[in-house]
């Protein structure tokens, strides 16, 4: 199908826009997932609906009933005027799409980045910095401790301090820490009303058990 989005109207929750096929009338659309990368996701969609016979009106409504995906941009809750975020953000491309949609908004980012594997950070060493670096507001902060450890014989020569270094050479407010309840601890001192604590990462389960210990900490009492 010849989709066209227009009328983009992004949310703290969501993000809407009108899509039209060529020729056609818009049809709003409104999504429960923010993000304009979403916006993208959500054209290849009703793409394949519409190829299937689904009427765009129908296909358009169907996707209102999205709630998204467990860890993408997830909210866990918020306390003391602090928001926590959990996502599964791990390669510069999806860091990128995710401080993008968060910069729709008001309110300084806190990040912890787990990184999820030694191979993977001394492959993508570069992209991380450039993406901190760039997509990082200048209040913003990044806190990194050394990746997720399964264990074996992979080459340790990268940790996350490579990362911080790099990023705080480019202007930007970064620290490392040898494990994430350090970061934890650094993003709660903190962490002030209006903030948004954002868990990044990936392949480690216990990363959402994290999110929400901060939040509970949050909590006054």
């Amino acid at each position: 199908a010849d989709l066209a989005a227009g009328d983009i109207r992004p949310a703290p929750d969501g993000i809407g826009f009108s899509v039209r096929e060529k020729g056609g009338a818009a049809v709003a659309v409104r999504l429960r997932v923010p993000g304009r990368h979403n916006v993208a996701n959500a054209l290849a969609a009703i793409a394949a609906a519409r190829a299937c016979g689904v009427p765009l009106s129908v296909a358009a409504a169907a996707l209102e009933g999205f709630m998204g995906v467990r860890r993408r941009l997830e909210t866990v809750g918020g306390a003391n005027g602090v928001t926590v975020i959990d996502d599964f953000a791990h390669n510069p491309d999806k860091i990128a799409a995710t401080l993008s949609a968060l910069h729709e908004f008001p309110g300084r980012l806190l990040v912890m980045f787990q990184p999820h594997g030694f191979g993977p950070l001394k492959l993508m060493r570069e992209g991380f910095i450039d993406t901190f670096a760039a997509q990082l507001a200048a209040e913003d902060v990044l806190a990194m401790p050394d990746p997720v450890y399964f264990g074996g014989t992979v080459e340790r020569s990268v940790t996350g301090i490579y990362i911080v270094e790099g990023v705080a050479a480019r202007g930007r407010r970064a620290a490392f820490f040898p494990d994430r309840a350090a970061c934890g601890e650094h993003l709660l001192s903190l962490a002030r009303p209006g903030d948004r604590i954002v868990v990044m990462g990936a392949r480690d389960d216990t990363l959402s058990t994290f999110a929400a210990d901060l939040l509970t900490r949050l909590r006054p009492g």
